[in-house]
């Protein structure tokens, strides 16, 4: 050991102890030590090789245990320990492999060099047990704790998930939460076939749910008059300043439960759980992706005293540009509205690919955690992550309930409610036969609306 020790040079030690980082125990097998050399080759070769297989081969397995606390803490300490690992053996082949003959100023560099070394080994895993740690802040922090065991397959028995979506407006001159954006999403748990039931925000009179709301709007939700006119984006809000509305339930949950089973009432579906997101927390995970590439096909005007354009074409819209986009209702409506909301939705989960995720994962977990509350349960969200898989390869298809379809000032929620049921027994090979908005003038009885926006 001693002799080939001496006939290494300075920069062949340094050679052979990167060496051993990239494979453990080269070094050790130089200097003669077969036994010790041909464990740390064979641990290191395992270890890698079981990585690499079940990164190639179990992509939703790595997904759903991406979700779960304990599995990220897992992998933080895993991240950790194997740097660790990494680091021992860098140092002790260093030492095997040193030039006994280095003195002064080579010794002090190639101690530099092997430092050097190290960090490049720890800084990359602990950055990975930093994302894992953040992973779990953010599981914690916006996906409600388990309240009961979940069913190793929650969906048996159960046809379809339904979800509420709501896009919030909270802005600081009009106190309260506003739910402008109300869509539910009806996926069914066996092909991840999806429909989206999108409702105006400006339903008047919307039957409310047995008990208390109904005893207290037995002719239809009436709002605060005259301070308010009284419509289906008004109820979240509500309920949260009158407690009486839903009794037992606490505040924070006390819109989204109401919420829930007015629009349940509404269309007929089940709905279970909600996800709802604050609009200028929305702005700032846009940022956080470093913008949202649309195409604007009429000019928009942008901000609260019209300070602007937002022009037409294709562009990279900033956080608030892209609020403005799904928010402005000048020289135009709601519905209109509701069009380009849904664009801006489908850009922003096209574009937030694993790269730009990976890029700007802390600023979008941070602003994640500021913009989304939802009372969906973590031990619901390996089952997500698998049923997400089957959404991508299906089909997604879109209603809204628009003039001339509904009338807004009085709504037919019989008809909405026998619309919803006709679309959801089609088949889901049977196209769909929902017009644009100028197809849905021609023969306003027969469908539910999809609009006929032009963005990407």
């Amino acid at each position: 050991m001693a002799g080939k020790r001496g006939d290494l040079s300075v920069g062949s030690s340094l050679a052979l102890t990167l060496g051993s980082a990239a494979l453990w125990g080269l070094a050790h097998l130089w200097v003669g030590r077969r036994v010790a050399g041909a464990f740390l080759m064979g641990t290191y070769v395992i270890l890698v090789t079981a990585i690499v297989v079940t990164l190639l081969k179990t992509r939703s397995a790595l997904l759903s245990l991406a979700v779960q606390p304990s599995w990220l803490w897992t992998f933080a300490l895993g991240a950790l320990l194997f740097a660790a690992a990494t680091v021992a053996v860098i140092i002790r082949s260093y030492q095997l492999v040193r030039p006994e003959s280095s003195t002064g100023l080579t010794r002090y560099f190639s101690a530099l060099a092997v430092g050097l070394l190290c960090a490049a080994v720890i800084a990359p895993m602990a950055y990975a047990a930093r994302l894992a740690f953040v992973s779990q802040h953010v599981v914690t922090s916006v996906f409600a704790a388990n309240t009961a065991p979940i069913p190793v397959d929650p969906w048996k028995g159960r046809e379809r998930l339904n979800i509420l979506l709501i896009g919030a407006d909270a802005a600081p001159s009009r106190p309260g939460v506003r739910t402008d954006s109300m869509t539910v999403a009806s996926v069914d748990t066996r092909t991840g076939d999806t429909v989206l039931f999108s409702l105006p925000r400006n339903l008047e009179h919307v039957p409310m749910p047995a008990g208390p709301p109904r005893e207290h709007f037995p002719y239809g939700f009436g709002g605060e008059p005259p301070y308010t006119p009284g419509l289906l984006n008004e109820v979240f809000q509500y309920a949260e300043d009158y407690p009486s509305m839903v009794p037992g339930v606490p505040k924070g949950q006390r819109g989204p439960f109401l919420l829930k089973r007015t629009i349940s009432d509404i269309t007929g579906l089940d709905i279970t759980n909600y996800a709802m997101v604050d609009m200028s927390g929305f702005a700032e995970i846009i940022d956080a992706m470093g913008g949202v590439k649309l195409t604007v096909k009429d000019p928009i005007v942008y901000g609260r005293q019209n300070e602007g354009l937002i022009r037409e074409g294709t562009r990279k819209l900033s956080g608030e540009e892209a609020l403005w986009f799904g928010r402005a209702r000048t020289y135009s409506d709601d519905y209109v509205r509701m069009g380009r909301q849904k664009c801006l939705m489908n850009a922003v989960a096209k574009q937030a690919d694993p790269v730009t995720v990976l890029r700007s994962f802390e600023k979008l977990a941070d602003a994640t955690m500021h913009a989304v509350s939802t009372d969906i349960p973590q031990g619901l969200l390996p089952n997500l992550i698998d049923l997400s898989e089957k959404v991508k390869q299906s089909k997604i298809k879109s209603f809204q309930f628009v003039p001339p379809l509904i009338n807004t000032a009085d709504p037919d929620y019989r008809l909405i409610k026998h619309k919803v049921s006709a679309i959801l027994a089609r088949p889901a090979s049977s196209p769909a036969t929902a017009g644009s908005a100028k197809g849905a003038h021609r023969n306003p009885g027969q469908e539910a609306v999809t609009l006929d926006v032009a963005c990407k």
